[in-house]
């Protein structure tokens, strides 16, 4: 039996006997832990499932894909993991690609390819968009592939291509929307502001904004197409009622002047035409006046001649 030393030293088999217990312990543990994690770490190295995004999905444009939209918490999407998975693994053979895209973190895309219910499959090929319909086995999908059982399926319409436009504008408000989902969050929980109060915040913001696009909406509209000379057409039309425009005052006036013109242009008229008359009249008076003495005259001439021929005149007497 081991016991201690008149200078107070433990014995060294009890210290060597710790030792070992604990780098046993140690070692133990370390295989515990990987023993637990190495499998799923193994898996997930393994696993040739395409994570897709918003950074890189313009990888299915290019070649042929089957596209698995999930969510975490949705039973169906989890009940065909293992398929997916196995599915992965035959891409090689099948010579295609498979991706899948997580709702709850790519809001975006599922805006941009309308998913709505879930789990949501679809095959790609070359840019164009098939949405999957049939059972959702491995061996389903390998037919559908193999078989090329997509080509009797109608591809999306033009507009309603994720690469298009509008679908281009649907993901980014479904971005928005979890955006303000976000802020909603952060003011309720975070600053403890009450859900009506974010509200009203939101519908003071949404006011805002719009008479701010509407101003920038008009601006362009005006520059775009100025409403100058309608408005010219429409001033008389407007002010009828209550005041005269400048152009009806310069008319009126013209109009006025024309007729103040024409007045005193008939005033002076019939001003000339009765000073002629008047001169008329007095020439006539002139040359009755004049006629009058020379016929007086051969009158008192022929008295004058008569009187000494008559019988009782006093030289014949």
């Amino acid at each position: 039996m081991c016991t201690d030393n008149m200078a107070g030293q433990k014995c060294p088999g009890k210290l060597e006997c710790a030792r070992n217990t604990f780098w046993f312990s140690w070692f133990c543990v370390v295989f515990i832990i990987s023993t637990v994690h190495l499998p799923n770490v193994s898996a997930e190295s393994e696993s040739r499932v395409v994570t897709v995004a918003d950074a890189n999905w313009t990888l299915i444009l290019e070649g042929e894909w089957m596209l698995k939209f999930y969510a975490p918490w949705c039973p169906a999407c989890q009940h065909i993991q293992a398929d997916w998975e196995a599915l992965a693994k035959e891409s090689e053979n099948l010579g295609i690609s498979v991706g899948k895209v997580d709702v709850t973190q790519q809001p975006g895309l599922s805006g941009r390819f309308l998913v709505t219910t879930l789990p949501t499959i679809f095959h790609a090929k070359d840019g164009s968009f098939r949405r999957y319909m049939s059972s959702r086995t491995i061996e389903d999908i390998q037919a559908y592939v193999v078989q090329k059982k997509w080509e009797a399926v109608e591809p999306l319409p033009g507009w309603k291509s994720p690469s298009s436009v509008l679908m281009s504008g649907m993901a980014g408000l479904f971005r928005l929307s979890v955006w303000i989902r976000q802020i909603h969050t952060y003011l309720t929980d975070t600053l403890g502001i009450p859900s009506w109060g974010s509200y009203v915040i939101f519908a003071i913001i949404t006011l805002f904004m719009g008479l701010v696009l509407g101003l920038m909406l008009v601006l362009i509209a005006d520059c775009i197409c100025p409403s100058r000379p309608k408005r010219n057409e429409d001033k008389p039309a407007l002010y009828a009622k209550d005041e005269v425009s400048e152009d009806e005052v310069d008319d009126t006036m013209t109009e006025e002047k024309r007729m103040s013109d024409l007045d005193n242009e008939s005033e002076r008229v019939s001003g000339e035409e009765s000073t002629e008359e008047e001169g008329g009249a007095v020439t006539e008076v002139a040359a009755g006046s004049t006629e009058e003495p020379q016929t007086e005259a051969p009158a008192e001439g022929s008295v004058r001649k008569r009187k000494p021929q008559g019988p009782n005149s006093p030289e014949g007497t």
